[in-house]
C-alpha cells in the first residue's frame, strides 16, 4: 500500500503581488524540504509533539536533500539514509500540478502515511486550504492491466566514458560512473520523438508497454540550493501523458514507488494513473 497526498497551495491571483506559496513553488528544493518534514521519527514526534524544536535532519527519515553534502558536514549515517532507495517501504514522490482557474496542487505519493499536520502547522500561509486526508493506494495488477497516465520527467543519458577518462579515474580509485547529461537531439531529428523513445526504454525496464503517448511542456526546470542569488542549474521538464499496458506487475510496482527517471527530489518521477 502506498499513500497519495492533494495540497492545494495558496498562490494568490495577482502574479505580481505573488502570495507565499507560490514564492514557496519557484525553489522546488524548499518545497522538498518541507514536504520532508512531513515523516518526523517516532522519538521526534514523541519529544517535540508541536514542532518547536529547530528542525534537525537526523529526525526526519526523508532526508535525501542532503545529498549533495559530504560525510563532514552531516555524517554518513545521514547519507546512508539519503541514498537509500524510494522503494513501497520507505521515501516519497511529488510533483507541481497546475488547475483550472489558476489553482495549483502538489501531489505526494508516499511509501509512508505523512503527517502534514505536523509539516505545516508553523506555515499554514503556504497552504490554500487544510490538507486532505492521505489517500490509500492499492492497485490490481495483471499482465494485460491497461491505464492512462501522466508523468513530468526529467530526460537524461549517460553518455559513454572513454578509454582515457575510465583509466583515469580507475587509477585514481573513483568510482566509475558515467555523469548523467540531458537529453539532446541531432539537427534535423523530432525532439518529440527523441523523447519518446526516452520514456520507451524506461518502460521497458519498467514492467510496462507505452500504448499510446503525447508529449507537451517541454522546457526547464531551474534549481537554486542556497538562497536568493546563490548559483543554480537548469533541468530538462517534459509532461507524458497516454495510455500503457503493465506487462510486468512486479517490476510495475516498483516503479511507480521509485519514481521514473532521475531528479525525483525536484518533483520529477512521480507516475500519475487513472482507469483505462
Amino acid at each position: 500500500m502506498m499513500y497519495l497526498s492533494t495540497l492545494l497551495i495558496d498562490t494568490g491571483t495577482n502574479p505580481d503581488r505573488p502570495r507565499p506559496g507560490r514564492l514557496w513553488l519557484r525553489n522546488l528544493y524548499r518545497v522538498h524540504q518541507r514536504l520532508c518534514m512531513a515523516f518526523p521519527s517516532r522519538s521526534r514526534k514523541d519529544a517535540d509533539e508541536e514542532f518547536l524544536r529547530p528542525y534537525d535532519p537526523k529526525d526526519f527519515p526523508e532526508d535525501r536533500y542532503l545529498a549533495d553534502k559530504s560525510p563532514s558536514e552531516v555524517g554518513r549515517d545521514v547519507l546512508g539514509h539519503v541514498h537509500a532507495k524510494r522503494n513501497q517501504n520507505s521515501g516519497f514522490l511529488f510533483r507541481v500540478e497546475a488547475q483550472p482557474g489558476g489553482r495549483v496542487v502538489v501531489l505526494v505519493l508516499s511509501a509512508l502515511k505523512p503527517d502534514w499536520e505536523y509539516a505545516f502547522h508553523n506555515a499554514r500561509y503556504l497552504l490554500a486550504a487544510a490538507p486532505s486526508e492521505p489517500r490509500p493506494i492499492t492497485l490490481t495488477l495483471a499482465p494485460g492491466s491497461r491505464f492512462r497516465f501522466r508523468l513530468v520527467a526529467n530526460p537524461t543519458k549517460r553518455p559513454p566514458l572513454t578509454k582515457e577518462k575510465w583509466r583515469e579515474r580507475k587509477t585514481a580509485g573513483e568510482q566509475i560512473k558515467r555523469p548523467r547529461q540531458q537529453l539532446t537531439w541531432k539537427p534535423g531529428d523530432d525532439p518529440q520523438e527523441v523523447f519518446k523513445g526516452w520514456l520507451e526504454r524506461q518502460a521497458q525496464r519498467s514492467g510496462f508497454l507505452l500504448l499510446q503517448a503525447s508529449v507537451s511542456q517541454m522546457g526547464y526546470v531551474y534549481i537554486r540550493k542556497g538562497g536568493e542569488g546563490s548559483e543554480g542549474h537548469r533541468l530538462r521538464s517534459v509532461r507524458y501523458e497516454g495510455l500503457l499496458e503493465v506487462t510486468d506487475p512486479e517490476k510495475f510496482r516498483a516503479a511507480l514507488a521509485a519514481g521514473i527517471g532521475p531528479a525525483k527530489a525536484f518533483g520529477f518521477g512521480l507516475l500519475s494513473l487513472a482507469p483505462a
